[in-house]
């Protein structure tokens, strides 16, 4: 995981996006730190760089899932770049495809 961010809460610019990147394996635990990163910041847009995501699984879908209803919770506007084809397909198989 990795944040686009510096200088920390009292420096928070949200004239710019915060950036996020996900693995090429989403587990649980980097989910869960992405989402308490979203939880540091108030409201902003965020960019979720999902490109490096090494299988179009159930389990990706599940962790974009997550980041998406954690961002929506805490009123960011979150758009997921970088997709591939087969990520895409599968979003747009489970009825996910606006998250993209």
């Amino acid at each position: 995981m990795s944040s686009g961010r510096g200088a920390g809460l009292l420096g928070v610019d949200t004239s710019q996006p915060l950036v996020l990147t996900l693995a090429a394996r989403a587990t649980p635990d980097e989910v869960a730190r992405l989402c308490a990163a979203l939880e540091e910041v108030p409201p902003t847009d965020v960019i979720c760089e999902i490109g490096a995501l090494a299988h179009a699984d159930l389990a990706a879908v599940d962790a974009l899932a997550r980041l998406r209803l954690t961002a929506g919770r805490l009123g960011h506007r979150l758009r997921f770049q970088g997709a591939g084809p087969g990520l895409r397909a599968l979003l747009d198989l489970v009825g996910l495809a606006d998250v993209l």
